[in-house]
């Protein structure tokens, strides 16, 4: 999947007598220098005016982490937080994460396990992972369930993905899978 063309489409912007800020953000290795409105939120900024359309907007209030990116590393919700914000942040979405041709390692782990069904919220938990990943986590951690609590997926089962989880952070292939119950 190649990657979209971060051009801004400012003229969306320009008849609105609402405030304004300027910004500039490092997107997927792209900076990106903006005036926006200042109730503009950072999920509508990616989608809308950068095309970044993998992430999702599921609930609204950054409870189903559909719209999960990574804010300098960090695992965030873009639906919650304004795009001014994150002036002078670096942001990665799904498609700064894309392989050059096809699917990267985690993406086919997701696909062998059948740990996605109709793809909606499969770029947050995704993010998430990605996250994880950068720090190390163990792949038997108790700390993989506060990461992936924030996650919800309506169509598949937790077991599947929990698997691909575990094997992206270094499970082996034929590792028991024991998700941390909420009873623990």
């Amino acid at each position: 999947m190649a990657s979209p063309d971060l051009s801004l489409q400012e003229t969306a912007w320009a008849d609105s007598d609402e405030s304004r800020s300027e910004i500039r953000v490092v997107v997927n290795g792209k900076e990106v220098r903006a005036v926006v409105p200042d109730r503009l939120l950072l999920s509508d900024f990616l989608r809308d005016h950068l095309g970044l359309t993998a992430l999702k907007i599921a609930c609204g209030e950054g409870a189903c982490g559909a719209c999960t990116i990574l804010i300098e590393g960090e695992p965030a919700r873009s639906c919650i937080q304004l795009a001014v914000q994150v002036d002078g942040a670096e942001i990665v979405t799904l498609e700064g994460m894309n392989a050059s041709q096809g699917l990267n390692h985690v993406q086919q782990l997701f696909q062998q396990h059948h740990a996605l069904q109709c793809g909606f919220c499969t770029p947050g938990w995704l993010m998430t992972v990605y996250s994880m990943i950068e720090r190390s986590v163990d792949p038997d951690s108790p700390e993989i369930a506060q990461y992936l609590s924030g996650h919800i997926c309506r169509c598949t089962g937790y077991r599947n993905i929990w698997t691909a989880v575990r094997q992206a952070l270094g499970a082996p292939n034929d590792a028991p899978v024991n998700p941390v119950s909420k009873e623990e």
